[in-house]
């Protein structure tokens, strides 16, 4: 193992996988009482590929605590209007953020506190981590 490598760099695949044929049954039962039905598992995976991205990441953590036009996120996001437009009706599309008219401009901001909660503990957990 040299400096730079942990333990954790050095796991072959045979170090991750059980040496014992052996099931847990009440753990086992209790983790698939947490799994979804595809038709919640299917959406819920979608919001997480969204949020996978790193333009639609600052422009969800521009609407933070804001709403903005497609305008004024571009600048925040260094990108065009044209390309931000394509990113919001995606996330419009998963429910992430909503948009509100008022006469020629429009506004976009989350689409509620459980999109703003997850960004929040997202972005507290990346800075516990380092």
């Amino acid at each position: 193992m040299t400096e730079n490598q942990s333990q954790h760099d050095i796991l072959t695949d045979t170090d991750e996988m059980c040496q014992e044929p052996h099931k847990h049954t009440c753990l086992v039962s209790r983790a698939k009482a947490h799994i979804l039905e595809n038709d919640k598992l299917d959406p819920l995976c979608d919001i997480f590929k969204v949020l996978s991205d790193p333009t639609r990441m600052r422009i969800i953590l521009a609407l933070v605590d804001t709403e903005m036009c497609v305008c004024d996120l571009a600048d925040v996001a260094e990108s065009s209007q044209s390309n931000i437009s394509h990113q919001l009706r995606q996330m419009r599309q998963t429910g992430i953020v909503k948009s509100r008219k008022e006469g020629k401009s429009v506004f976009y901001s989350l689409d509620d506190d459980h999109i703003k909660t997850i960004i929040v503990q997202a972005v507290n957990h990346v800075a516990h981590m380092r």
